[in-house]
């Protein structure tokens, strides 16, 4: 089996899909943690976006090889790991899902804009973007997971996407999910799932809001 190392950032959602997508296929790794404003230069040798997450898989016989992208990751894991698939068996369906895991890029997009806005107009612009997505999503998922009872590569695309939104909502009432059942429960379900919980490190809130307070994000100026 090969030898999995991946390189992240404590609090970078794209690194918990990752990790999520491990822990639910059940093989060992490693984790190598790294200070993305002070990157090492092992690191940039390795990674030509200068991103995280990386990871570096070394197999017998060859040497080490490095893949980037969470995207891509998330496929490399399912191309290779077979014992427990997380996309389904049928090509359309297989389709849909990777158009839906885009779809958690651009809610990601959205949260970031949401803890960088400077300004009550950025913030209201970013959360109106976000609530319209949500709202896509009430019509779409399932329950209690995106696409019924099977944990897919969707939810861990998300679980990261909803962490943020816990993070955030331990001092902010956003109320983003609070008139969306069906959301509200995947939510739910997602942050009771142990792969997620295990996903990021213990301290992942105060890390989290830490980071914002750093940024002088306005979203946490609006706490009551």
């Amino acid at each position: 089996m090969s030898k999995l190392t991946l390189i992240s950032f404590p609090t970078c959602p794209y690194v918990q899909r990752a990790v999520i997508a491990l822990k639910e296929k059940g093989v060992p790794f490693d984790v190598v943690y790294i200070d993305l404003a002070n990157k090492p230069d092992w690191f940039l040798a390795i990674s030509p976006l200068g991103k995280v997450p990386v990871l570096k898989v070394e197999r017998d016989g060859h040497e080490p090889a490095i893949v980037f992208e969470s995207a891509v990751i998330l496929e490399y894991l399912e191309d290779t790991i077979t014992e427990k698939r997380l996309h389904p068996s049928d090509a359309l369906e297989r389709a849909q899902h990777r158009s839906w895991i885009e779809f958690g890029s651009q809610v990601l997009g959205d949260l970031w804009r949401v803890s960088a806005a400077k300004d009550q107009g950025e913030l209201d612009s970013a959360s109106q973007a976000l609530a319209v997505k949500f709202r896509r999503l009430e019509d779409t998922i399932a329950g209690p997971f995106f696409a019924g009872s099977q944990f897919s590569l969707v939810d861990a695309v998300f679980a990261p996407a909803f962490r943020q939104l816990d993070a955030l909502e331990t001092i902010v009432t956003t109320g983003l999910t609070a008139d969306l059942p069906k959301v509200d429960a995947w939510r739910k379900s997602l942050a009771a799932r142990p792969s997620v919980r295990e996903a990021a490190p213990a301290d992942f809130v105060e890390l989290y809001l830490h980071r914002l307070r750093n940024n002088d994000a306005h979203v946490l100026k609006t706490a009551a």
